[in-house]
């Protein structure tokens, strides 16, 4: 006799003990097995450097990084990790109230992958058999994450638990807790740990290698670890030899000022384009709230916007100001456009229209700029609009108080609601020594995800023959994406660089004759470090996160962003010609040339900005382009706001790329349209099998 259907809701589940609190959000890490002795030496310019050698080099140690290197030792093939710092980049140090994996739905009637794909791509600008690559992989990188131990929850029936997330109509979304990268990362060192894949810790990369003749190809990565650094090796450097490698390294997030990237996350994009390796839709980025990274730098998405705190500024006076009455019209929607604030958690540009959610966004923005503070209060609900009623738990949109409702939500006081929806997010802050119970939250507008990177084919490789890139080093997102995708492409996209490298096995020679390629690499690092130049890595640091935050935030000015173009140049051309100054720190070289990259990465968005806008694009995703001929304006409670005037995007824009390469002196731009999806006939056993057994399908790149 069957069981009836469960039908509980979470109001009537027990409580979470301090042991399921501690487990989920006090995530401890594996520790990584020791350094394996280097076997050879080269004598270059001066320098005594190591040389190690793997099939492929994985740079970076996050969730999409270690998973590539279990899939390709699993296949059998030698591969090692070298990262800046493991455990210390986003995947392991990030996340939000309940950080989500975007996949298929597994329970119920199942999911689409067609109907997943168009969702995934919606916002344009992306390839469309990469949309549905990551649709149809999703599936299995969700399972084999909870084969090896992911604790994502399931019903009694074993259907994973779904909920609905930023720009997600149907929810796709899983969780499990604030912590949910971490554990991915977790669960994958484990199993790398297990099968002795190498790590090599405090390893950075600081220049790929490549062979340029008789094609260019990829040879392997000098990277610096202060741990060698002696007489005969003053930097320690060490070159890092292979014949696949393969970029995992995270996104720029030393770009802005306000940034919830954990500090020192550099990623690859600057380093993979000194290599001339091409870069598309560097144009599109991910704003939202955030506490700052001068604190515990973390999203306030979900339930910290649901549960609706009291939203204030601090002038320098020290006086309170309840600035959202300014904008909305009644305490009903700037409420529930609160609440909206947890499932629409980035700012979009055609929702501060209408009075929507992002207007909320523009609101703390300018505050921001006016020189207050902005907080969020857990022990007070929101303050009425002048001449409006009091807030009432009665008069919330429709959405939002069935969502309450279901959710056992409906409480007096916004803590009471955090904590019945979600304790965790209470209990993640109080191990930063935070506690929301008690204080309010200081939070700001921050830069949170870059959507564009690398450029990359089916499998996940670059324009530079044997070079891989994955995860957020990988352009592989359009305008916008569902929140937690980027989790599951990175998964998808490990997976699929490993498939094909390990096809390819019978190329392999780990770079035989990389010695001049080495010698070359060194020659020029030794060039661009200075002890004497006038360029400091500080000084790269304040001008590239001013005209990034200034100029190429969530609202832009065409002119600001051309001025800031011409800046972004210059300094590139003088770091040329006059190298980076260097301190004796044990990462005082490392700092340098990493400020390097990323003065290069910002000249590189800045110039995909600058192209994007000067032939017409209008705002679209998390960044507004302000026009005073723009159709549009954001209207507040007490007018419109003209200076926040602006123009929408094209529709030819959706279907339009636009890439970025570095040529040695300048970038070079170009465009194209995004890949379809070509498979017009379902796949046939008999027909296809052969195809798959004899390799064909690797050789299918676009």
């Amino acid at each position: 006799m069957s069981k009836p259907m469960d039908t509980r809701s979470a109001a009537d589940g027990p409580g979470m003990s301090q042991d399921i609190l501690d487990a989920l959000t006090d995530v401890k890490m594996p520790r990584l097995s020791p350094k394996p002795p280097g076997a050879e030496w080269i004598q270059v310019h001066g320098w005594r450097i190591p040389v190690r050698r793997a099939s492929v080099v994985i740079v970076g140690s996050g969730a999409a990084g270690l998973r590539a290197a279990v899939e390709l030792k699993r296949r059998d093939v030698d591969v090692a990790v070298v990262t800046q710092s493991a455990y210390g980049g986003t995947s392991a140090c990030s996340g939000s109230d309940k950080q989500t994996l975007h996949t298929a739905n597994s329970s119920d009637r199942g999911d689409n992958f067609r109907a997943m794909a168009e969702a995934i791509g919606a916002g344009g600008a992306m390839d469309k058999d990469t949309a549905y690559i990551e649709a149809v992989g999703s599936s299995r990188a969700m399972s084999t994450l909870q084969f090896l131990g992911l604790p994502l929850p399931v019903d009694s029936y074993g259907g994973v638990l779904r909920y609905q997330t930023d720009h997600d109509e149907v929810g796709r979304a899983t969780s499990c807790g604030p912590r949910t990268s971490r554990l991915m990362v977790k669960v994958l060192a484990q199993e790398a740990i297990h099968l002795g894949i190498p790590v090599f810790n405090q390893n950075t990369a600081v220049q790929i290698l490549v062979e340029q003749e008789p094609e260019s190809k990829v040879l392997g990565v000098l990277c610096t670890d202060p741990k060698l650094r002696t007489v005969s090796n003053p930097h320690g450097v060490v070159a890092h030899l292979c014949d696949y490698l393969v970029l995992a390294a995270g996104g720029p997030g030393e770009l802005y000022r306000d940034s919830v990237y954990p500090r020192n996350c550099f990623g690859s994009l600057g380093l993979a384009l000194e290599a001339g390796i091409e870069a598309v839709n560097l144009t599109e980025s991910q704003f939202g709230i955030g506490t700052s990274r001068d604190g515990f730098p973390w999203n306030l998405s979900g339930t910290y916007a649901q549960c609706m705190p009291y939203v204030y500024s601090v002038d320098a006076t020290g006086a309170e100001h309840n600035f959202l009455a300014e904008y909305y019209r009644t305490t009903q929607e700037l409420v529930s456009n609160t609440f909206r604030k947890g499932y629409q958690w980035p700012f979009h540009a055609t929702r501060m229209l209408d009075f929507g959610s992002s207007l909320f966004d523009l609101a703390v923005f300018r505050e921001m700029q006016s020189g207050r503070k902005v907080y969020m209060d857990f022990n007070r609900n929101p303050v009425s609009i002048p001449g409006d009623k009091d807030f009432d738990l009665n008069r919330l949109d429709a959405d939002v108080h069935s969502y309450l409702e279901k959710s056992g939500a409906l409480l007096d006081l916004p803590i009471a609601r955090l904590k019945k929806m979600n304790p965790l997010s209470i209990e993640l802050y109080k191990q930063y020594k935070v506690d929301i119970e008690k204080h309010p939250l200081l939070f700001a507008m921050n830069n949170q995800h870059m959507n564009g990177g690398l450029a990359v084919d089916i499998w996940g490789q670059t324009s530079l023959n044997g070079c891989y890139a994955i995860g957020e080093a990988s352009g592989t997102h359009g305008v916008t994406r569902p929140g937690g995708s980027a989790l599951n492409s990175g998964q998808v996209f490990g997976t699929r660089c490993a498939e094909h490298i390990a096809s390819r096995q019978a190329e392999q020679q780990v770079a035989l004759s990389a010695d001049l390629s080495i010698q070359a690499g060194v020659l020029q690092l030794q060039a661009i470090l200075c002890e004497v130049s006038g360029i400091k890595p500080a000084a790269i640091k304040l001008a590239v996160q001013a005209r990034m935050s200034d100029a190429a935030g969530m609202i832009c000015r065409a002119d600001h962003i051309a001025s800031a173009l011409r800046d972004a140049r210059q300094l590139t051309q003088d770091i040329l010609a006059q190298g980076v100054a260097f301190d004796p720190t044990s990462f005082g070289v490392t700092h340098a040339l990493q400020w390097r990259h990323n003065a290069l990465a910002s000249e590189a968005i800045l110039s995909a900005l600058d192209f994007y806008v000067a032939k017409g694009g209008g705002s679209r995703g998390a960044r507004v382009i302000c026009d005073r001929a723009g159709e549009y304006v954001p209207t507040t409670s007490k007018g419109p706001l003209e200076a926040y005037r602006f123009r929408m995007e094209r529709a030819e824009d959706k279907q339009e790329q636009i890439l970025v390469r570095w040529d040695g002196s300048r970038m070079a731009i170009s465009t194209r349209k995004p890949r379809e999806f070509l498979q017009t006939e379902r796949p046939f056993f008999e027909r296809n099998w052969p195809h798959y057994l004899t390799g064909g399908i690797y050789l299918e790149t676009i």
